[in-house]
């Protein structure tokens, strides 16, 4: 399976809460312009390290700007205003 049709699986499992209109701009608590999966987990404790990895598809350890476009694509992540 690949991450994308990964990410597409999990889109009916993942994130539930960021649906509530949480942009990605308030998760990244230290400004940096990518989203750690401690940022991540701050506000989505339901999160796990497995989902992380599939969302981060250049395995950085981060999730930049295409990446959560990718994963808003995938349904994981809804579309954000900043």
């Amino acid at each position: 399976m690949t991450k994308y049709a990964a990410l597409t699986v999990l889109a009916a499992l993942a994130f539930p809460a960021l649906a509530m209109g949480q942009s990605a701009s308030a998760l990244d608590t230290n400004g940096d312009g990518v989203l750690t999966i401690d940022e991540v987990q701050a506000s989505f404790p339901e999160v796990t390290s497995d989902m992380f990895t599939t969302m981060d598809l250049n395995a950085d350890g981060a999730l930049d700007a295409e990446e959560i476009t990718a994963a808003q694509e995938a349904g994981l992540m809804p579309a954000t205003d900043g």
